[in-house]
């Protein structure tokens, strides 16, 4: 049997009233890759916070590698050879790649000559990892997965013999998550411990050694990988059976015409195409997905119809109003789609749906402060705010339900929750949603998918951009596939399969799938 590499005993830490970690004890074997999962807020990201120093456990015994240690800061997890990539990087934009490996960690003044010897290191280190990157790339870019195998060859200069992996595919696509899989694989034939926090199921079966389970602060579940299945892991991270599947579809799917976009062309400020000639309706009582491979215009689609940007190209019409950009038109914005019944939940929650640094309360009335439940004459009805904050954490089970918490102190998951309640609680007639299950647990997407079939039943035109083709192939009734900036395929759910929708993403022309899947 291997030797422990991590030994985490009886760790407490408390955040005011909240017990974030009670009692959790922890052992990861070296080179094996350790999966710590379990739902938002249960205790997982501080319990790796603690270990790489970001906390101070209020009381527990860390060992690395079966010494006793004393981790007061991330300096000091650093020396003893943890590394840890966080969900959202630590990176600067306008730097180099190379740039920021060596950022804290230049060793001297000499900046050239610290470069110079930086960069004959980090090829020898991409050599034997696999991690490829462009060192003298600007961060800003890069694309996700670069910048994701910048952050592993990063901690992996600075010494790293643990690496602490938090959500780590939660942005990737599905090649990007084939690369990072491979990366790790090989990183364990060295010798490498991997700890990884994730709530992809599916990806701990194919990947991971071992797993802990965890819930509401405590570990309930740890077992090998060939003693366990998806469904028992479900289980113990939710307390009860979960099902994902698909559900049967409205009596009714097609209804009136809710939105109808003409030709829509858009051209990103770097002189990109980003949408070629979209065309695409969405009805009352269905649901419709857009499937594709992340970066493919889905983003640009959303921000097109939702209001928050102007194409060069194109007409909408929303409801009874039309909106183009010829002369003597104007396109949608956000304020005037509100109006019309039109909600948005983006992609990014954090660049486009929350204030990091607000209350909850604050997020949760974002975009309707205006409304005389939440105002009177400009001013605004703050107790009203808590009160219908309140209610929102209530039933979309938000944690902690304290809508005086600040925004940022939410786990992912929670976030989520939170801005799905303020988009839905205002009865929309149309709901665009980007990534609605992104770093959300197993138990948070079947609350999440179930709300939406409710607002689809109770009228509602729900258009879904997912990267998860489980997650389209669950929730839609007509599905809408991308790539490059155009919609290769159209087709209801009854003709849908992974393969087929494998094959439109990769631009597959419509007939030739269907003569395929004939085959």
């Amino acid at each position: 049997m291997k030797p422990l590499a991590v030994r985490m005993h009886n760790i407490h830490k408390r955040f005011g009233t909240v017990q974030a970690n009670d009692a959790v004890s922890l052992s990861v074997r070296a080179a094996t890759v350790h999966a710590l999962v379990g739902e938002n807020g249960a205790g997982k990201s501080t319990l790796m916070s603690v270990l790489y120093g970001f906390y101070q456990a209020d009381e527990g015994e860390i060992e690395i590698e079966g010494r006793p240690v004393r981790i007061p800061d991330a300096h000091a997890a650093i020396a003893l050879g943890l590394g840890m990539v966080h969900q959202h990087f630590m990176l600067v934009d306008r730097l180099s790649a190379l740039d920021n490996i060596l950022l804290g960690a230049e060793q001297g003044f000499f900046l050239r000559r610290a470069q110079a010897m930086a960069r004959e290191r980090l090829l020898a280190l991409m050599q034997s990892s696999g991690l490829v990157v462009d060192l003298d790339a600007r961060v800003g870019d890069l694309s996700v997965g670069d910048r994701q195998r910048l952050e592993i060859l990063k901690a992996l200069y600075r010494g790293a013999r643990i690496l602490i992996l938090d959500e780590p595919t939660a942005v990737l696509t599905p090649a990007e998550t084939e690369q990072l899989f491979a990366v790790l694989a090989k990183l364990r034939e060295q010798g490498c411990t991997v700890i990884l926090i994730t709530h992809k199921l599916k990806e701990v079966m194919r990947l991971c050694d071992q797993v802990t389970v965890m819930r509401a602060g405590r570990v309930v579940h740890e077992c090998a990988i060939a003693e366990t299945t998806v469904e028992q892991l479900a289980e113990a991270m939710v307390g009860r059976k979960v099902s994902l599947g698909r559900s049967e579809p409205a009596e009714e799917v097609a209804g009136e015409i809710r939105l109808v976009a003409e030709g829509l062309r858009f051209t990103d400020a770097m002189g990109c195409v980003r949408l070629k000639e979209v065309s695409l309706s969405l009805r009352a009582g269905e649901i419709v997905g857009v499937a594709g491979v992340a970066g493919n215009g889905q983003s640009e689609l959303l921000a097109v119809l939702s209001g928050l940007a102007s194409p060069q190209a194109g007409r909408l019409q929303l409801g009874a109003q039309t909106f183009g950009v010829m002369p003597g038109e104007r396109w949608l914005d956000p304020r005037i789609a509100r109006q019309l019944g039109l909600a948005h939940v983006p992609e990014d929650r954090h660049a486009r749906a929350m204030v990091m640094d607000f209350p909850a309360w604050e997020s949760a009335v974002l975009g309707y402060e205006a409304l005389p439940a939440y105002s009177h004459k400009g001013w605004m009805r703050r107790a009203a705010m808590m009160a219908a904050t309140a209610a929102m954490m209530s039933r979309f089970d938000v944690r902690p339900p304290l809508p005086q918490l600040g925004s940022s102190k939410f786990s992912g998951g929670n976030q989520q929750k939170l801005v799905l309640a303020r988009e839905i609680g205002q009865n929309p007639v149309l709901l665009l949603v980007g990534q609605p299950t992104r770093g959300v647990d197993i138990g948070a997407i079947e609350f999440i998918h179930a709300r939406l079939r409710e607002l689809r039943d109770a009228g509602c035109s729900v258009l879904v951009v997912s990267s998860e083709l489980d997650e389209i192939l669950a929730l839609a009734d007509r599905v809408l596939v991308m790539n490059a900036g155009r919609i290769t395929g159209e087709l209801p759910i009854e003709a849908c399969d992974e393969k087929t929708l494998g094959m439109l993403m990769s631009e597959t022309d419509v007939a030739q799938v269907a003569e395929e899947v004939e085959a």
